[in-house]
This record gives structure tokens, C-alpha cells and sequence, in this order.
């Protein structure tokens, strides 16, 4: 399990593309837990980097897998010395200093977290501490947020639908033409010509149903492609080591989207 606590002097840069930041400024208001669904690549967790600034919040971010249990985030015994010590998790800090916790793919997380989290996504908002015997009552500035990849393909996990629906919802996806181009422009600060070919290159791969990708081109993969243009890498040779070798390791679709892409860059 990895975890970051975050509170930046300057806000991250994010471009709204509908009314998220409304959505989630009231969630927070009313104090409902936020999921955010969407492919990897989207914004999601920019997006909560960016709120936890505007808001002036510390964020606590989890970074989910298959072996992220609820010892991990509510806390455990270790020893120190000669004395046995509680020492709090992240979730159990953030539950009492009011931060914003963020569980990135919590669908990947062991069934015991969803177990754990269940009492702070309903009107208790408190947190049992099994080992120490306690309820902890969250601080009044406390949410709790969470991303995951819906199974838009082959092979993702699932949230159970009584565990979304005890949160707030809202969909990301790739931004449109014109957004996704400015993102990249001020990301980068690459020109607008080659941000457009970049944009249109992670179109083009999206619309490729029929290569059978586990992912597909992200926004985030053509931030880091137009980041090595910008620093002198040639373009094509940019776009193969971002955008094409990260999405496959099978050797005859990678050498056809770098055909692909050497025709549109």
C-alpha cells in the first residue's frame, strides 16, 4: 500500500469539463461520500488534487491493490523499543484530523476494506477500531472520496452496487477535441499544432475496439509524450515510448500503431 498526504502551496492545474467541481463542492457541503468512475488516464485523481487545494484541505491519497487490507488503512500494533505501540493508519488520521481521503481503485482493495469504510459512508460517519475496542466519530471536515475503473473491458473489478450506492457518482471520460488540446498546451507548453496531432493520434487508438487493448490512450499518456517533444525528443520516437509501448507488449500491434502514428505525427 502506498500513501501521500498532500498540501500544495499552488493549485494543480485542472480543466473543468462539466460540472464536477459544483458536484463535488456540495458533496463536500453535505459531507457524502464521492466516487469517481472512468478509465485510467482521465483526471480523476488531478481532479481531487485540485479540489483538496481549492477547498484548503490536507488530502490523503491510498493507492489501492490486491493486498490492501483494513489493518493497512485503520491502523496496528508495532513495537518500538521496548513498548507494544498503536500506531493509526491513514484512513483513522484522516478520519480524526478532517482530511479528504482518497481510496485510488478501491475496487482493487481487499472485501475487508469495504467492510471498514461502511460506517463512514452513511449517517454514523464513525470508524470501529476493532484491536483497540473503539468507535472514532469523524471531524466534521472529514470525506471520504474513491476512484475506480468500471469494466468497460475484459477483466477489471467491480464495485457491488450497495457499495456505490452509498456515494455520490460521477463519470469521467477523455475530454473532447478542442479541451483535451488545451490541457496539453498548458501542461506542456508544447505548441498547438503538435498537441493537436497528439490529441488526434489518442482518438485514433481509442476508436481501434478491434485491437483488444486492456487500456487505450489516455490523456495522461499524451501529456508525457508531448513533455518529451517539448524537451527536444523527436516526435515520433516520443510517442512510441509514451503512447505506444506503454499500452502493449504484443510486438505486431505495437508496430502497427507506430505506423499508425508516424502517418498523423
Amino acid at each position: 500500500m502506498q500513501n501521500q498526504i498532500k498540501k500544495m502551496n499552488t493549485i494543480p492545474y485542472y480543466h473543468q469539463i462539466g460540472k464536477e467541481i459544483e458536484v463535488f463542492e456540495q458533496a463536500y457541503q453535505n459531507k457524502i461520500p464521492f466516487l469517481l468512475k472512468g478509465p485510467t488516464g482521465t483526471g480523476k485523481s488531478r481532479f481531487i488534487e485540485f479540489m483538496a487545494n481549492k477547498l484548503g484541505k490536507n488530502l490523503i491519497t491510498i493507492a489501492c491493490h490486491e493486498e490492501t487490507s483494513s489493518t493497512d488503512l485503520i491502523g496496528r500494533y508495532i513495537i518500538k523499543g521496548t513498548e507494544t505501540i498503536w500506531l493509526d493508519g491513514p484512513l483513522t488520521r484522516a478520519v480524526k484530523e478532517g482530511a479528504i481521503i482518497y481510496l485510488d481503485e478501491i475496487a482493487e482493495a481487499r472485501p475487508d476494506v469495504i467492510v471498514a469504510i461502511h460506517s463512514l459512508t452513511d449517517h454514523r460517519r464513525e470508524l470501529y477500531i476493532d484491536k483497540l475496542g473503539e468507535t472514532v466519530k469523524a471531524h466534521k471536515d472529514f470525506i471520504l472520496v474513491a476512484s475506480f475503473n468500471p469494466g468497460y473491458q475484459k477483466g477489471f473489478k467491480e464495485l457491488k452496487p450497495s457499495t456505490k450506492q452509498r456515494f455520490v457518482a460521477l463519470s469521467f471520460n477523455y475530454p473532447e477535441e478542442k479541451i483535451e488540446t488545451e490541457i496539453l498546451i498548458n501542461e506542456t507548453k508544447i505548441d498547438k499544432a503538435t498537441a493537436k496531432k497528439l490529441v488526434n493520434i489518442g482518438n485514433k487508438i481509442r476508436n481501434l475496439t478491434e485491437l483488444g487493448l486492456t487500456e487505450t490512450a489516455s490523456t495522461r499518456l499524451l501529456i508525457d509524450a508531448a513533455k518529451l517533444i517539448h524537451s527536444g525528443l523527436p516526435k515520433r520516437l516520443s510517442v512510441h515510448v509514451a503512447v505506444v509501448e506503454p499500452l502493449t507488449d504484443d510486438i505486431e500491434i505495437i508496430e502497427a500503431l507506430k505506423d499508425l502514428c508516424d502517418l498523423m505525427i
